[in-house]
C-alpha cells in the first residue's frame, strides 16, 4: 500500500497561483501512475489530471487545461500540482491518488475514474476569494 500525504493548499485571490504537493511513502512509486481530484461541497469528486510512472506522460481534464499542471519527482517520491489563475469555482478539497500501473492510458480510454485509484491522500483545502 501506498500513503500520500498533500499539503499546500490555503486561501488565494482569484487570478493568483498555488502548488501543491503530495508525498508518497510506501510501495513502488517509480513505477506507480499518480492523480490529482477534487471534491467541491455538494458536488462529486472530480478527475484533474493524471501522469505516468516516468513523468512523461500527462493527461488533463478540460476545465483546468493551460492551467494546472501535474509533475513528479521519483528521487524524492513526489507529486506536484501548479495551479495559475486560480477561479473561485477552483474552490474544494484537493487530494492525491495512487494506482499500481504506470501509464495513464488503457489502450481505450485515459485514467480518469475514481475506480481507476487504490490509494488516496486525506486532501488539501483550497479556497478561492473573489
Amino acid at each position: 500500500q501506498v500513503r500520500l500525504v498533500e499539503s499546500g493548499g490555503g486561501l488565494v485571490q482569484a487570478g493568483g497561483s498555488l502548488r501543491l504537493s503530495c508525498a508518497a511513502s510506501g510501495g513502488t512509486f517509480g513505477s506507480t501512475a499518480m492523480g490529482w481530484f477534487r471534491q467541491a461541497p455538494g458536488k462529486e469528486r472530480e478527475f484533474l489530471a493524471v501522469i505516468g510512472w516516468s513523468g512523461d506522460t500527462t493527461y488533463y481534464a478540460d476545465p483546468v487545461k493551460g492551467r494546472f499542471t501535474i509533475s513528479r519527482d521519483n528521487d524524492r517520491n513526489m507529486v506536484y500540482l501548479q495551479m495559475n489563475n486560480l477561479k473561485p469555482e477552483d474552490t474544494a478539497v484537493y487530494s492525491c491518488a495512487a494506482r499500481p500501473g504506470g501509464a495513464v492510458y488503457s489502450g481505450r480510454r485515459y485514467y480518469n475514474r475514481i475506480s481507476d485509484y487504490h490509494s488516496w491522500g486525506q486532501g488539501t483545502q483550497v479556497t478561492v476569494s473573489s
